[in-house]
């Protein structure tokens, strides 16, 4: 459960990351060729800001808090589970270890996800811009606004 949290806050890191270095244009020319999830990828560069305060601050730092947290309880459960819940030096070992491996797969992980991020940003994107035109196909929540559908004000001519 604890690697779970570890990696949705690299997977969340990872877009965030992506959305900032992401460019545009290809994805114009992706929308010009009417591919599904195109116009959703260019609302997350142009939104990239937001999508990486999102994914990077809410979503990256709430999953680093929960497994620090979720860490330290494996810890517990597992020091009473081998009968050393009185404070002994096998309790001060494991829990300097479980929290090193899961301080070491976070950082790594992070690290390793903004390379990658980096330099593929443009898949990264795509891919996120074609699950966010399923969920709103699926659930039919409204995540992308179509200026081309949008009314025009009438203009009083001088």
């Amino acid at each position: 459960m604890v690697l779970l949290i570890v990696l949705i806050g690299i997977f969340f890191d990872t877009i965030g990351v992506a959305s900032t270095a992401a460019n545009e244009v290809p994805f114009h020319a992706m929308a010009a060729e009417r591919l599904t999830g195109a116009k959703h990828a260019i609302f997350v560069t142009r939104n990239a800001d937001r999508v990486a305060s999102f994914c990077n601050d809410v979503i990256g730092d709430i999953s680093g808090i929960i497994s620090g947290t979720a860490s330290a309880t494996v810890v517990v459960q597992l020091t009473l589970q081998l009968g050393h819940s009185d404070g002994s030096l096998f309790q001060y070992i494991i829990s300097v270890v479980f929290t090193s491996v899961v301080a070491a797969l976070t950082v790594g992980g992070k690290a390793l996800g903004k390379t990658f991020a980096i330099h593929f940003s443009t898949g990264i994107i795509f891919q996120v811009g074609r699950f966010l035109y399923f969920v709103e196909k699926t659930f039919k929540i409204k995540m992308v606004d179509n200026p081309s559908k949008k009314k025009k004000g009438n203009r009083k001519s001088k």
